[in-house]
């Protein structure tokens, strides 16, 4: 999992500097969206995936403008939005998910088999990977004044099963079933995640040298480009040699 969670401290510090705030909104909405009319209705309270979609919009500093509109698209019949996942192969057998949210499911599809192909991947059958990822809530939470060792004590009991220490926020990881227990906890210790969300971590990762796993990464990079694109998991190891080309 710690290589998984480096590449996702990687993004979070993307995410922090990009300046297409607009694409970031974009996809923030289209969740929001896709959560009211999936989820069961636009009232956050009784819509769980709604009032995480919420908070992670919140954290993002989206207008609250804009969280209306989504949610009011989501509560009429324009949008048509639908969720699309694709499983495939990267460079040096990297396995790669993308999740996806469509209001064209053709031009989606032309689009990740086109990125696949253009860095050296392969587009596989649904079904294939999902045997080397398992889906797992994890909080992103600021640490401000926390102390680790009470915030373990407390939340354990929520069903969290790993807590990892990072530069300036914890990373909480819990199971799928557990994720609704684990945001109720942590509404009534009154702290605000800056993100929550499902993620497929991988079982096991795959180690490649350093210029197959910056290639995979430009393939990474090229889905989250993609409109259509809400979320890429993978299963690259993200080694100190490869964090370091990185930083260079």
């Amino acid at each position: 999992m710690s290589g998984h969670s480096k590449w996702s401290t990687i993004k979070r510090k993307k995410g922090a500097a990009d300046a297409k705030r607009s694409k970031i909104f974009s996809r923030l909405s289209k969740e929001i969206t896709i959560a009211v009319k999936e989820g069961g209705g636009s009232d956050p309270e009784m819509n769980a995936r709604l009032r995480t979609a919420v908070q992670n919009a919140k954290a993002q500093n989206m207008p609250k403008d804009n969280i209306e509109r989504a949610i009011k698209k989501g509560d009429s019949d324009e949008g048509g939005l639908q969720g699309a996942a694709f499983e495939g192969y990267g460079p040096g057998g990297v396995a790669i998910f993308v999740e996806c949210l469509t209001d064209n499911n053709n031009r989606t599809v032309g689009s990740v088999r086109a990125i696949f192909t253009k860095h050296g991947g392969s587009l596989g059958k649904n079904g294939s990977l999902s045997f080397l990822f398992e889906r797992k809530g994890v909080f992103t939470i600021p640490k401000g004044d926390i102390d680790p060792e009470e915030f373990e004590l407390e939340i354990i009991d929520a069903g969290v099963d790993e807590i990892e220490e990072e530069e300036d926020v914890l990373m909480v990881y819990c199971p799928l079933e557990a994720f609704g227990d684990v945001q109720k906890k942590l509404e009534e210790m009154g702290i605000e995640p800056e993100s929550s969300e499902l993620q497929r971590l991988p079982n096991n990762t795959t180690k490649v040298d350093v210029e197959t796993g910056q290639k995979v990464l430009r393939m990474i990079d090229a889905f989250e480009d993609d409109d259509d694109v809400q979320n890429v998991f993978h299963n690259l190891e993200m080694t100190d040699e490869l964090m370091n080309a990185l930083n260079d």
